[in-house]
């Protein structure tokens, strides 16, 4: 069953004629997430935040570093990749989300404005993730973090690209994280024949056209990528990466492939836990200024880099 506050929030946006966000352009369906974000999201928390322009593979790239203001550092180090299919979103729609995960956690937290399509296709998106990264652990002492203590988290096509540059991390030895939490991730190639995206591909934020959308402007076209930057699924071994906390919702198209992703972690020896969301579509994670599910799955995303980042 639907959580009650999230059918009162779908009633009220079939009321007001949301659209389908494969219904709109690019720049239209980035207004439109902005502005249902800033409707439901909390207010940001109380910590020290700052806007710096980094060395990027395409140019600067934008970072938001955040601060708790209280406790001491050297820090642990949260990096969050927003959501929105590689083609909406950005710093401030999320910072209440990020500003929330850094005061609940005691980490730093750093945003990563990463480039979107359909300006930018793939893999650029997940090419300044990892150079996001990278620059943070080779730039700690500037930013009071640890080195040794980062993890890496993300939302939808951000779980999809925190789950990535776990890999890649790995594979190009480097930087060590100690943490990936993955929200609602993407895993898969296509859809494989979930049954979830046939019971939740309408009705609900996500729906079947829309990451279809999605993936053609962030793919450049409508055949899926054989290549493991867009789809972790398809890497062959899953062994060696830092311990997991995937968050999945109920009704939403993508919680199959979460599953499996973190089944698959576990048969190869990566520690994984899931934990389900009764009644929650996609897209919650970034609703908690309306639904008290979304607070409490913040508060465990906050709670696991507490864990495994802070000493």
């Amino acid at each position: 069953m639907v959580d009650l506050q999230l059918q009162a929030l779908m009633q009220q946006a079939a009321e007001q004629g949301a659209p389908d966000f494969a219904d709109l352009p690019p720049e239209e369906c980035r207004v439109f997430f902005r502005d249902f974000l800033a409707m439901v999201d909390a207010p940001p928390a109380d910590v020290a935040h700052e806007d710096r322009a980094i060395p990027g593979p395409g140019g600067d790239l934008t970072i938001r570093v955040y601060t708790p203001r209280h406790g001491q550092g050297p820090r642990g180090l949260l990096m969050y990749f927003h959501g929105g299919g590689w083609v909406i979103g950005g710093l401030d729609e999320y910072h209440g989300v990020c500003s929330h995960l850094c005061d609940k956690s005691g980490c730093a937290v750093i945003a990563v404005d990463y480039r979107l399509a359909p300006e930018h296709r793939f893999p650029a998106a997940i090419d300044d993730c990892y150079a996001a990264l990278e620059w943070a652990a080779a730039n700690a002492s500037e930013i009071g973090v640890d080195p040794d203590r980062i993890g890496v988290a993300g939302d939808s096509a951000g779980g999809t690209m925190a789950a990535v540059t776990a890999l890649l991390a790995r594979d190009r030895k480097g930087p060590d994280l100690k943490l990936q939490v993955l929200v609602y991730p993407g895993a898969a190639p296509e859809s494989k024949g979930y049954p979830s995206y046939d019971q939740y591909g309408e009705g609900y934020l996500l729906t079947t056209r829309s990451m279809r959308w999605f993936r053609e402007h962030y793919w450049g076209g409508p055949e899926p990528l054989n290549d493991v930057r867009a789809a972790p699924l398809l890497a062959d071994d899953l062994s060696g990466l830092p311990p997991a906390l995937v968050i999945i919702g109920t009704y939403d198209p993508l919680r199959d492939e979460g599953i499996e992703y973190a089944e698959r972690m576990l048969a190869d020896g990566t520690q994984a836990v899931v934990t389900e969301y009764l009644g929650m579509m996609h897209g919650f994670f970034s609703m908690s200024g309306v639904l008290d599910a979304a607070r409490r799955a913040v508060d465990q995303a906050a709670g696991a880099a507490r864990d495994a980042l802070t000493r």
